[in-house]
């Protein structure tokens, strides 16, 4: 299933310490991916990060697997 690019996706933010978990998370196919980062980072490089995460188990998921 291709991605809209206004498609919308959900973020979590969990500080644990002077970490962050993000959790990316595509409302349509249920798949996740999620990061961990410094606190000091900022929210929106953390969302980028994770989302390009959930594109590349996104982009995987799509492509055909080879069995040898």
């Amino acid at each position: 299933m291709p991605t809209e690019p206004d498609q919308d996706y959900l973020f979590e933010f969990v500080r644990i310490g002077n970490s962050v978990k993000v959790s990316a998370i595509d409302p349509v196919t249920g798949l996740e991916a999620a990061i961990i980062g410094p606190a000091s980072a900022g929210e929106s490089i953390l969302s980028r990060q994770a989302m390009a995460k959930l594109k590349y188990i996104m982009g995987k998921d799509q492509q055909p697997s080879r069995i040898k």
